[in-house]
């Protein structure tokens, strides 16, 4: 069984606890695959404001920041009325925004889904995406450039 601590986290993470809702069920009683991707969006979001560069922050940076990218592998099914945590870690940043997560039960700490996401900054005044992440991204991650 995998559980959290087999991976240490990242300099830049986030965790949210949800309840699995009756609505995100499929006829089989467990968690329709696509719910899983909201369940991402959530610690995103979360990950995104411990940094101070949520969504608006973005585009009032000049930027958007599109998915790209994303992968699912799912190892257990979630089903109504468990509690999840969902983890999310930065662990690409140089020329992309690459996100790792990490779906477990809570009181078993067993790992339920791993996922990754990739987003690309676009430069909102042209429309072109950036083949480096722009200056913003790593004043808000405190690193600086050389």
């Amino acid at each position: 069984m995998s559980t959290l601590k087999d991976k240490p986290r990242s300099r830049w993470s986030a965790e949210v606890e949800l309840q699995i809702q009756f609505y995100d069920l499929d006829p089989m009683e467990i968690v329709w695959h696509g719910n899983y991707v909201k369940y991402l969006e959530v610690a995103r979001c979360a990950l995104l404001e411990s940094i101070n560069y949520n969504y608006p922050q973005m585009q009032e940076s000049g930027y958007s920041w599109p998915v790209i990218d994303l992968h699912l592998r799912y190892a257990h099914p979630a089903t109504f009325g468990q509690h999840i945590k969902v983890r999310a870690d930065i662990i690409e940043w140089e020329n992309r925004l690459k996100i790792e997560y990490v779906i477990t039960d809570i009181h078993s700490g067993q790992r339920l889904t791993r996922g990754t996401t990739t987003q690309v900054a676009v430069d909102m005044a042209t429309r072109e995406m950036c083949f480096a992440s722009p200056p913003v991204l790593f004043q808000k991650l405190g690193i600086v450039e050389t």
